[in-house]
């Protein structure tokens, strides 16, 4: 089982990662509640929603969905592009750039757009490049913090960190029973719990999952106030963590992947 290293900038890296995937869930139900009926974080989701009007004819929906998808991609394409780009010229501190120009989409998208988007009818453009703006944010996202030492992460989606999670779970459930089967006492499985490499991985994980529920809890809560002002909180975080890149560079074991 792959853990997350015990180094500063490792442990710069999981604050950051638990950052982010906060940020996805907040803009994800964000953007539907208060921009519109569709996750800007979730492309499964929304390939569904894509095949299923497709089938059905519903053009303008088919549409909406196909934006998000083009505009995520795209996102993740240029958010690889700068990782890229800081690999060749050895810029250590690239992550800020990706995270900055993340955070100013989102605000394009608060500033440029109605704050009560979801409840006006706005011209088909307006809907359009706000859900463009957004999904391109989480593209951006999704490129730029991938590893920490040798483990994958996701920020923005959380179906494969319920997987690792799983994972490290039923490790840790067969560690527990080898050293129960050794008499061990319960002292020693609850230390060796806290050392444990399948258990401390869970952990992280459940930290992830968690995350994306308290940004989704956040967000719903605030957007029923605020719209689409509400992330400014995002924002704030991404600040964060472009000022955490600068004393731990956040990108390198992904630049070195890209070199």
């Amino acid at each position: 089982m792959t853990e997350v290293p015990q180094t500063p900038r490792a442990r710069a890296k999981s604050f950051v990662a638990l950052q982010l995937t906060f940020v996805a869930g907040m803009v994800d139900i964000v953007s539907f509640l208060a921009v519109y009926h569709l996750f800007v974080a979730h492309m499964t989701g929304d390939t569904v929603h894509l095949g299923h009007y497709l089938v059905i004819g519903n053009w303008e929906q088919a549409a909406k969905a196909g934006t998000v998808l083009a505009s995520f991609v795209f996102g993740s394409i240029a958010g690889r592009s700068i990782i890229e780009a800081g690999a060749r010229k050895k810029l250590r501190r690239i992550a800020t750039v990706s995270l900055l120009l993340e955070a100013a989409l989102i605000l394009a998208l608060v500033w440029l757009a109605p704050a009560d988007l979801a409840h006006r009818q706005p011209g088909v453009g307006t809907t359009y490049w706000s859900l463009a703006l957004l999904a391109a944010a989480m593209g951006l996202q999704t490129a730029t913090l991938t590893r920490i030492g040798a483990l994958t992460i996701h920020t923005t989606f959380v179906t494969g960190m319920l997987n690792k999670l799983a994972q490290a779970v039923s490790q840790w459930l067969f560690w527990l029973h080898d050293e129960w089967r050794r008499q061990a006492g319960w002292g020693h499985l609850l230390r060796g719990s806290r050392q444990n490499v399948s258990a401390r991985t869970a952990g992280f994980m459940f930290g992830i999952w968690l995350c994306y529920v308290l940004g989704s809890l956040a967000g719903t809560w605030m957007s029923l106030h605020w719209n689409t002002r509400s992330l400014y909180v995002p924002v704030a975080f991404l600040v964060l963590a472009a000022g955490i890149d600068q004393v731990q560079p956040l990108s390198l074991e992904e630049e070195r992947d890209q070199a």
